[in-house]
């Protein structure tokens, strides 16, 4: 390595790199192609698993572990109250909403968890009803189309139409696309969805938006359902086609599963409306896997247009925010090859049952006449009538309002779940507590596997020689600098820029400091002097001036949209942007570490903002790093992510895809932080940091003290608090890396 005094083109044992304008761009789209490319074999591999499985002598005990890891992801797994249900008052001397000649419409309430009620329209015909039906309409419908009460040409009274064919039909309300409440009045509003905006708040704890769903179908199954399963069903369309479809699949009591037109394959969910977005759901169930959940049940399929959504609400007024994401009807190719799947599943888990019968070609409108006959007689085998008498309404129902009281329960619900957080993550951490040195190094292990495999997602590791490409980028007196890239999967490499001391002596071994930019950041913005980024201070190029090796990886948040979208890619197979950077740096680390000049014991991490993220999670999992530094993000993460209430929360920015699935009950900062320990540990923290108050930076980093110093390691960790902004401040970080990696001595 004494050749790099005269600085060579490449160094050596390298070959050329290339000269690309944007290595982030090509980086991003190789990581979508091979995240395109994992989907499908991992689809494959799902379906292969189920035929094995439902083949086998075990299949019932594999379709009850499915059955509750579908509750666990849609978060739809916390016990419910008691299901009570309250009939309306609708006027000042009656409860009844509309009569339509022997059914009775009345607006309910019933309870489903607790600080979170249900409401709909319930059906009642005269007499003993033929079955007990939940029939759940697009979320952008309200009840009253399906009860005949609100006109819609494209929408049949579906419900109407059962009811005076004999079936009690509850019609429950679900939460809309709309933004009217979704945001922090007086601080922010934002053009988020009401679903999407639940649906963050939700995420972070380990619950969804379409859990809420489900637990009000289940509930109402409760108290409206006799205990006969053959004569009760779920019914849906569009959204509510979803939820009928987990909810009969996770609830073994509907007797009867009906899904209009959200029936097909689920490989392009990362595409959809970000509150469908539902952790590693591809790894476990498609739509044909739901279908073998219900079996041997009665399955009815319908092929009908779609619900068309083009996106979020349009900005407006400075309300902004919403992720992206459409749903248009499926291509009824994919509906019907989805379908062949489920058939041949069912073949298997219901051999004497006929398969589900698929209705329609997916042009017509949703609820049509032989959807409709389909399941009155798959209720008793009688045929649905043909004629109908219309509902007179006797009251109306202010259906604003009844929104505005299902989002407010739903995210009040959140809230709750967000104060019960700390005390679930406490209940996963009591095996180590007290802190004591040889419990927690039989457990580390341990908490490491949930942490990766469970949290952060784990890919598998680089299956490509790295070939590393270097080329001379920039000089100076004291260090010259390469960019740097190297493969790891096909279509993926890690890229940075490698900063080399020209005083290096033959043989002499040094530490490298990894300089991790934030988001939208790039490797040179660490380096150079720029006026458009200020955050940074040339920490990297000031460290290499102090002696040190440096290097500068590029990591995959900077595109906006690009790199939010392979998120949305990844979630659904369990993983995450940083199941990826994990990857990456792995492969950086093997390869400085193989350097003539580097000392491999002595690879230490310092990232601010995103970089500071991933200081807390790539060290946490990757011992390599001797040390780690987290600059301008360390805070009480999980109030970050799920609060409603304080102005610094990621529920009222763009950031969607920062949201981790159930990070709140089991990994905040300070328990990654003792996955770092006993290596040192430093947060950076400026006053005047938008990031979050400093209050709940102590109250998070006490924690993390608290672990280092009872195990005896106070030396160990440390915090720097500076009267600054959002920046590197660069001066006990820079003491703290001397120190602890015993040089080079300060120029």
């Amino acid at each position: 390595m004494a050749a790099i005094l005269v600085a060579p083109d490449c160094l050596p044992g390298t070959g050329p790199a290339p000269v690309l304008e944007s290595p982030y761009l090509a980086m991003l789209d190789g990581l979508h192609r091979y995240a395109d490319n994992l989907a499908a074999r991992l689809a494959a591999e799902r379906r292969e698993a189920w035929l094995r499985a439902l083949d086998g002598a075990d299949a019932d005990a594999f379709l009850a572990a499915r059955r509750q890891r579908l509750r666990t992801i849609l978060g739809a797994a916390d016990a419910r109250r008691p299901s009570l249900v309250s009939i309306l008052r609708v006027a000042p001397a009656s409860d009844v909403l509309a009569q339509a000649g022997r059914v009775t419409l009345r607006a309910v309430r019933w309870t489903v968890l607790e600080g979170f009620d249900a409401e709909g329209i319930l059906l009642e015909p005269a007499g003993n009803p033929r079955a007990a039906l939940v029939l759940l309409p697009d979320c952008d419908q309200d009840p009253e189309v399906l009860c005949g009460l609100a006109s819609s040409p494209e929408v049949a009274p579906a419900a109407l139409l059962l009811a005076q064919a004999g079936c009690r039909v509850l019609v429950p309300a679900l939460l809309n696309r709309q933004d009217t409440h979704s945001g922090l009045p007086g601080v922010r509003m934002t053009n988020q969805p009401h679903r999407e905006y639940v649906y963050r708040a939700a995420y972070e704890l380990g619950r969804h938006v379409i859990g809420f769903d489900v637990q009000a179908a289940c509930a109402a199954l409760d108290w409206l359902g006799p205990a006969d399963r053959t004569a009760s069903g779920i019914l849906g369309y569009g959204e509510g086609g979803l939820v009928a479809l987990f909810a009969a699949a996770v609830d073994e009591r509907f007797g009867l599963c009906a899904v209009s037109g959200c029936f097909g394959p689920r490989e392009g969910l990362w595409q959809e409306p970000i509150y469908r977005n539902v952790f590693s759901l591809l790894r476990e169930v498609g739509d044909a896997e739901a279908v073998a959940l219900i079996a041997p049940r009665t399955v009815l399929i319908e092929a009908c247009r779609h619900p068309e959504v083009a996106g979020p609400p349009v900005p407006y007024d400075g309300r902004s925010g919403a992720a992206p994401g459409r749903l248009t009807t499926p291509h009824f190719e994919a509906v019907h090859a989805e379908w062949d799947a489920a058939c041949h599943l069912w073949g298997l888990a219901a051999p004497d049952q006929p398969s589900p019968p698929l209705i329609g070609d997916g042009s017509g409108d949703a609820w049509s006449r032989a959807f409709l006959q389909a399941i009155a007689e798959a209720v008793d085998g009688r045929r649905i009538g043909t004629s109908r008498t219309a509902p007179r309404a006797l009251a109306t129902l202010d259906t604003a309002a009844r929104q505005e009281r299902l989002f407010r329960a739903m995210l009040g619900v959140t809230q709750d779940w967000l104060r019960e957080a700390e005390f679930r993550r406490a209940q996963l951490w009591a095996r180590t507590e007290p802190p004591a040195e040889n419990t927690w190094n039989s457990l580390r292990d341990e908490y490491r596997r949930q942490f990766w495999e469970e949290v952060i997602g784990k890919l598998p590791p680089a299956d490509r020689t790295p070939c590393p490409r270097t080329r001379l980028t920039h000089t100076t007196e004291r260090w010259c600098g390469y960019e740097v890239y190297l493969d790891v999967w096909q279509d993926v490499f890690a890229y940075g820029v490698l900063l080399l001391p020209r005083d290096l002596k033959p043989g002499e071994r040094r530490p490298v400091v990894v300089c991790q930019h934030g988001l939208e950041g790039t490797p040179r913005d660490v380096i150079e002097a720029t006026e458009s980024v200020q955050a940074y201070r040339q920490y990297a190029a000031r460290l290499a001036d102090r002696g040190f090796i440096v290097y500068a990886p590029q990591n995959p948040y900077k595109g906006l949209d690009h790199f939010r979208s392979l998120q949305r890619r990844l979630n659904p197979l369990g993983l995450t942007l940083f199941s990826v950077i994990i990857r990456q740096h792995e492969v950086t680390l093997d390869w400085l570490a193989s350097l003539p000049c580097v000392d491999p014991q002595r690879i230490a991490f310092y990232g601010i903002s995103y970089g500071g993220k991933t200081a807390m999670r790539v060290p946490a999992v990757l011992d390599r790093y001797c040390l780690s530094i987290c600059s301008a993000d360390y805070n009480e993460w999980i109030w970050k992510n799920a609060s409603a209430h304080h102005r610094y929360s990621y529920l009222n920015t763009g950031e969607y895809e920062i949201f981790e699935f159930d990070l709140g009950n089991t990994f905040n900062y300070a328990e990654m932080a003792r996955l770092i320990y006993p290596r040192p540990f430093m947060v950076e923290r400026g006053h005047h940091d938008g990031v979050a108050p400093d209050e709940w930076v102590a109250y998070e980093y006490a924690k993390a003290f608290r672990w280092y110093d009872l195990l005896g390691r106070r030396d160990r960790i440390e915090m720097e608090v500076f009267d600054g902004p959002h920046a590197i401040h660069g001066q006990g970080t820079f003491d703290f890396l001397h120190r602890h990696l015993n040089g080079p001595m300060p120029r």
